[in-house]
């Protein structure tokens, strides 16, 4: 007598990829094209996402990132990015016991002639950081890795936002 479960077990596998690629999921990979053949980058001084959003792009997508602003098809413009730290919650003798740190970026993207190909979009993200007093130095670090973090989430979700733009 033939065994017939492993054939079951390889179509019940085939069945269930077949249905999510149907479905449209895909793993996120590479950016492979933004719309743009070339981007220049304008953020603010003193802020490092202008710099992470060049090596981003330069190193996932088939776009340029010039460095002259009249060689570029499209301006991606950095209005802000700011990161701030709210009090969340309190203990019963009035000490703070969370914080919630949030991070906005907000940006817009304009051609050459300075027509807007993406409108002012902000972007915000939220983080929760417990407290305690004894862990200052801890907490302190761990709050700038939440804040590189948030920023680098902020970069990924404009890129994908960016493959979307019509030029």
């Amino acid at each position: 007598m033939i065994d017939m479960k492993p054939n079951k077990q390889k179509i019940l596998i085939l069945v269930i990829l077949f249905l999510l690629t149907a479905c449209g999921f895909q793993l996120r990979g590479q950016i492979s094209a933004l719309p743009f053949k070339s981007i220049y980058i304008d953020a603010p001084e003193g802020h490092t996402i202008g710099m992470n959003l060049e090596r981003t792009i330069g190193s996932s997508s088939t776009t340029k990132v010039v460095s002259h602003r009249e060689d570029a098809e499209a301006i991606l413009q950095i209005i802000s990015a700011v990161g701030e730290r709210r009090i969340l919650s309190l203990s019963g003798g009035g000490r703070v016991r969370e914080f919630v740190l949030v991070y906005r970026v907000e940006y817009r993207v304009i051609d050459k002639q300075g027509n807007e190909i993406v409108k002012n979009t902000e972007i915000s993200l939220m983080r929760n950081l417990p407290f305690l007093d004894a862990q200052i130095l801890a907490k302190e670090a761990e709050e700038q890795l939440l804040y590189k973090d948030m920023q680098a989430d902020a970069i990924q979700q404009i890129i994908w936002r960016l493959t979307t733009a019509k030029i």
